[in-house]
């Protein structure tokens, strides 16, 4: 465990399906890992900032039907990080596909949010996994447009090599008001369990260095071209009223991808899976259903 990071001994108790995690050392880290349901496997990876709490009121009902397997990315939530670091979008999805290797799964179906996706989408493209389909929800797929796109990479990497950040930032996260108005940002309004994981998150600096490393390492412009040759089925699911990543991205990538179907989702924002859990459940399975993963 990190010193600075969430305790999983204080913590674990009361974390969603902790009865279903373990930790798992791969690629020189340890990864918090929650593995539950049989029959084939889903592979769930949330987006930056959050961790497998995204996915709490999906995976009792997805695991009915699949073995449901989520992590939390290096860095984020439980798992910790390689002592030399710094996490590209490449460099992630090595890690990620070497702890596939040690757990030594068949990932069947694969759903990212936001980040997840595109990390899942690079995996998929340089043959780490081999999915049926992948399902992604409000994915970033391309940098931010403009001057927004120089200047957000650079603002956290200022504020990565500044030790005291990560630690200003968790002193924020003690705000529950604060904490609310940065979800509501992103165009989400969730419940209010889904907020205090949120929170325990935000205040913790280990979790903000995990984040703002992501953020000042990450870049999609290789990726934006290699979507093209994506052959997996892809379904883009997007909110209308997301405010992190603008619907157009994935009306623009839906265009060029041979494979790729999209479904705007109306009233919703950047974290539209855990505002209608139910309806993203619905949609997962059906897809299964079309790609052939289940009957």
């Amino acid at each position: 465990m990190r010193p600075d990071g969430p305790s999983w001994k204080a913590l674990g108790k009361v974390w969603p399906h902790h009865d279903a995690s373990r930790f798992v050392e791969a690629g020189g880290m340890c990864w918090h890992v929650q593995d539950m349901g049989d029959g084939p496997v889903l592979l769930l990876v949330h987006g930056a900032g959050a961790s497998t709490h995204s996915w709490r009121d999906l995976m009792p009902e997805l695991a009915k039907r699949f073995r449901v397997i989520a992590v939390d990315l290096p860095g984020h939530g439980f798992s910790t990080s390689p002592p030399v670091y710094r996490p590209t979008l490449q460099r992630v999805s090595v890690l990620l596909g070497e702890l596939i290797t040690v757990q030594g799964i068949d990932v069947r179906l694969a759903v990212g949010h936001s980040a997840g996706a595109a990390i899942l989408s690079r995996l998929t493209l340089d043959h780490r996994i081999s999915p049926a389909g992948l399902v992604s929800f409000n994915g970033a797929f391309r940098p931010f447009d403009g001057m927004t796109g120089h200047i957000f990479p650079a603002l956290a990497k200022l504020l990565f090599v500044n030790p005291l950040a990560p630690r200003l930032f968790a002193i924020g996260g003690n705000d529950r008001s604060r904490v609310m108005r940065l979800i509501e940002g992103t165009g989400s309004r969730i419940n209010d369990q889904g907020l205090k994981f949120y929170q325990i998150l935000m205040s913790s600096p280990g979790h903000i260095t995990g984040v703002l490393a992501m953020m000042a390492n990450w870049n999609l412009d290789r990726l934006s071209s290699d979507m093209m040759g994506l052959k997996v089925p892809l379904l883009l699911i997007t909110a209308d009223g997301d405010k992190a990543v603008p619907p157009r991205v994935t009306e623009d990538l839906a265009k060029r991808v041979e494979v790729a179907d999209r479904e705007l989702w109306p009233a919703l924002g950047h974290l539209a899976h855990e505002e209608e859990p139910e309806r993203a459940v619905e949609r997962i399975t059906g897809f299964a259903r079309q790609v052939g993963v289940l009957e």
